[in-house]
């Protein structure tokens, strides 16, 4: 008996030590930098809407997207041969030779689709809540420059494999900067690197999609979430989490910042900490994605031609063009637009300007209210009919051109840009249901 106790009181001894020792390191580092605060502020202790629904999963599955993009990435940079000579034999050795370096590039493909899958549902999201409107003006900002920087980066990552689609798609796509006038034709050169694409412009491209781009990404998404946590989490009701009255925040509204709620969590009404409610939640969702992600990425990795077209298993021949030339599905809608304009140059504008128009929902959209549960039924038409004409658009982008695709195309171009002119036009003075005074469900 004498022999338990002392075995115990050792072991709780060496508990006592290990957990003294790790307490240490941790207060050695809180003095040095604030790294618990940190993640208190932002992680632990950050006070969330109570509301969230399954909307407001996928800005944590884009996080885990981009992880997967940056790991597998490095990954394959390690057998990747940026050269016009030995890039389509480089992947073919990834895939053949390299242990594991099939599902290496399947991750890394499947991934930038799903990206992009998971960034327009995150948009459609923000549209729909109205996670734009003030004082969300800069979030919704930095988030429209994530997009354009993920638009580049998978661009330039297009090209690496060097296959026919990645080669033909490149030429058409970068060809379109010379319709820009007095410096379209400098502005080629420039990205091209050559008069041609070449060698030249696969190792141009191999520095941006693989540094340059990442990086600012990483950059982008840090200011995205700092800005949310500056002004706090917009929710399905569209309304801002309560303060209690005579608390600091009630007493001082102008001045109080939403991230000081952490050293005032009493003051806050109808807000919980993200963890461990919303990281269980994150994590079941995450469950539930991979299921779905892994199960392409060992049955359907090519996704019928859509994530991976077939002339892309051929090497680029510049002397063969391919039968029908058109980019990943992620950017058929906008490419759509540039074809359903005759002129090349006002196609490029309509295109340029389908993305500009997005950025500026937060000055288009002159409405008191935010969420969609509480706006005028021609609102909810016209979020309806914006999201089947984008479909539209990605379909007929990534379809051979025939008089009735561009048709269709040009019809849908009308209705895209009529979104935003109409929601201009009807939000000021739209008539909507009265708010509620704290969140529901």
């Amino acid at each position: 008996m004498a022999d338990k106790i002392e075995e115990q009181t050792v072991a709780v001894d060496t508990a006592a030590k290990s957990g003294g020792i790790v307490s240490s390191v941790v207060n050695w580092i809180d003095d040095r930098i604030p790294m618990t605060r940190v993640w208190n502020m932002h992680i632990a202790q950050y006070p969330a809407p109570k509301n969230f629904n399954f909307w407001y999963l996928f800005g944590s599955l884009a996080i885990l997207v981009l992880v997967n993009q940056i790991v597998t990435g490095i990954w394959l940079t390690m057998n990747f041969v940026p050269s016009a000579e030995g890039a389509f034999a480089s992947v073919e050795y990834i895939m053949r030779d390299v242990e594991y370096g099939w599902l290496l590039r399947y991750l890394h493909s499947t991934g930038a689709s799903a990206f992009f899958v998971v960034v327009y549902l995150h948009m459609f999201r923000g549209m729909i809540y109205g996670s734009y409107q003030k004082p969300r003006e800069l979030l919704w900002l930095f988030g429209m420059l994530i997009f354009l920087a993920l638009m580049a980066e998978a661009f330039m990552g297009y090209l690496l494999p060097w296959g026919q689609m990645s080669f033909w798609g490149a030429q058409v796509i970068i060809s379109l900067f010379g319709a820009i006038p007095v410096i379209g034709e400098d502005l080629t050169l420039w990205i091209r690197g050559d008069y041609v694409i070449s060698g030249a412009t696969l190792n141009r491209f191999f520095a941006l999609h693989v540094i340059a781009l990442p990086l600012v990404l990483v950059i982008l998404v840090f200011l995205h979430i700092v800005a949310l946590h500056e002004v706090g989490s917009n929710n399905p009701d569209g309304i801002e989490i309560k303060r209690k009255k005579g608390s600091v925040a009630e007493e001082d509204k102008p001045k109080f910042k939403f991230h000081e709620y952490y050293t005032n969590k009493k003051d806050v009404v109808d807000a919980i900490p993200f963890h461990p409610y919303y990281t269980v939640k994150d994590i079941l969702g995450v469950a539930g994605f991979l299921i779905l992600f892994c199960w392409v990425v060992f049955f359907m990795p090519e996704m019928n031609g859509f994530f991976l077209e077939a002339p892309n298993f051929e090497a680029a021949n510049p002397l063969k063009t391919p039968e029908h030339i058109f980019p990943v599905w992620y950017f058929t809608p906008f490419y759509a637009i540039l074809r359903a304009i005759p002129d090349k140059l006002a196609g490029v504008v309509a295109m340029g300007a389908s993305i500009v128009v997005l950025a500026l929902l937060p000055w288009l959209d002159r409405g008191k209210v935010r969420s969609i549960r509480y706006r005028s039924i021609w609102h909810k038409l016209n979020i309806a009919q914006f999201v089947v004409t984008f479909l539209i658009l990605g379909w007929a982008g990534a379809t051979p051109q025939t008089v009735f695709s561009t048709i269709l195309s040009q019809i849908c171009t009308v209705t895209y840009f009529m979104f935003f002119v109409l929601l201009y036009v009807y939000s000021k003075n739209e008539v909507t249901k009265p708010l509620p005074t704290r969140l529901t469900k």
